[in-house]
């Protein structure tokens, strides 16, 4: 009796243990942490790599029951990991991505975009976020608006020292060739050493107003149109008639990246041809302030319905994956991140130094402090109408030949039907 007794003391003495043990563990069960695995771009000595390792880490502070867990990785390292990733089926929840030939394809041939759109907080301005996919999926949240890649740059006071104001048709600048030869200046300076500016930065702008079609250059990939039709034809008679009135020099086959800047940036040109990023690197502080980001004027021949219209490619930024999106859980930590990370100054302000050309946040107001220069890029990111930027299509041999072909129609190597037949041949091997 004594011992049942005993026994019975024994047992009623560990219940509270074991019912305190096993609310321990239920409660461990709840404060589980949610996983995010992320495939992150940047590295641990550039700025896009340290801000996001900064934010990451305020994130996780805040939210102590989510684990964004990054791989990050930089340049050509990241995108070779992206395709390993894929091929292995080792399909991350959020990554660093696009919706161009570079940084979209991969996650569209592994069949891993994932539409936002249902998903996107309101603090976005929707207008300023462009159609990914053909029923207008937004597969990945930009960084900020579409990437300018045909600013047309304006030296303002050296236009009007020879007499001239703003050009509103191409034929404006051809009136200022004899001042500006006489004066010792080119009317406008490209690199053209660099054969992806003549595609990129002049082509593409110039391609979308022979065309009158926004899409011209992704119809032409699908073979909706050829590479040698009539539009491109005369988008590539448009460079060898540039240099034969004198708008551009022959000699510009000649001048790379930072020749071209340093050329604009002494006051030795007019204009300039080069994207949105550039205007950071305008350092003389009398060209920086009379510094205008323009599209192209009016061009000879050019189509109804695109006037005005500069080049841009979509903005990479992040985006979940279906693999992430499938797991709610998953899905709503990586949409709160996303949300904070979008919303971290670091990430607005990186228009301070080129990286995007304007948030996509609603009412986002530029900060007074940002120089005028700045803007202005950010004033034409929200009015001009955007065109396709030929390289996020067209890659490989034929964007090759395109930009090469342009530099030998510059250099009177070949003719504009040579080239535009030869590069509708790759497209189509």
């Amino acid at each position: 009796m004594k011992k049942a007794l005993v026994l019975l003391i024994v047992i009623m003495m560990l219940v509270p243990f074991v019912v305190i043990a096993g609310g321990q563990q239920e409660q461990g069960q709840k404060s589980e942490k949610i996983v995010v695995d992320v495939m992150a771009y940047g590295d641990n000595s550039n700025q896009e790599g340290v801000s996001w390792k900064r934010i990451v880490e305020a994130f996780e502070k805040q939210n102590p029951n989510i684990d964004i867990d990054d791989e990050m990785l930089y340049d050509e390292a990241y995108h070779q990991k992206v395709v390993a990733r894929l091929a292995a089926g080792d399909v991350p929840d959020m990554a660093y991505m696009g919706a161009d030939a570079r940084w979209g394809a991969p996650w569209k041939e592994a069949d891993q975009q994932w539409d936002h759109r249902e998903y996107l907080d309101p603090m976005y301005d929707r207008d300023l976020i462009p159609a990914m996919g053909p029923n207008g999926e937004i597969y990945e949240i930009p960084l900020g608006t579409s990437n300018i890649t045909t600013v047309l740059y304006m030296n303002e006071d050296l236009v009007k020292s020879l007499g001239f104001s703003a050009p509103e048709t191409y034929e404006d600048m051809v009136a200022m060739v004899p001042a500006a030869r006489q004066a010792g200046l080119d009317v406008v300076t490209i690199d053209g050493a660099d054969g992806w500016a003549w595609g990129s930065c002049l082509m593409s702008a110039v391609i979308a107003r022979m065309s009158g079609d926004r899409n011209w250059v992704s119809k032409a990939v699908a073979g909706e149109n050829k590479f040698n039709d009539p539009a491109m034809l005369k988008t590539l008679e448009f460079v060898q008639q540039m240099v034969e009135d004198g708008v551009i020099t022959e000699k510009s086959v000649l001048v790379d990246y930072g020749a071209n800047t340093s050329k604009y940036n002494n006051g030795e040109a007019l204009f300039m041809v080069q994207g949105q990023w550039v205007a950071g690197a305008i350092e003389n502080p009398d060209v920086k302030a009379a510094t205008q980001l323009m599209a192209w004027p009016e061009l000879p021949g050019q189509k109804d319905g695109v006037e005005g219209s500069v080049a841009a490619a979509i903005q990479v930024g992040y985006g979940l994956t279906k693999n992430g999106a499938s797991d709610p859980a998953v899905r709503d930590a990586a949409l709160k991140f996303l949300n904070y990370f979008y919303s971290e100054p670091e990430s607005t302000q990186r228009l301070r130094d080129g990286a995007i050309v304007a948030p996509i946040l609603k009412g986002y107001d530029v900060p007074e402090d940002i120089e005028p220069i700045v803007k202005r890029k950010v004033e034409l990111a929200q009015t001009a109408m955007n065109t396709e930027v030929i390289d996020a299509f067209l890659t490989g041999a034929p964007n090759d030949a395109l930009n090469s072909g342009a530099q030998k129609i510059v250099a009177g190597q070949a003719t504009p039907q040579e080239v535009a037949d030869q590069v509708e041949k790759l497209v189509r091997q």
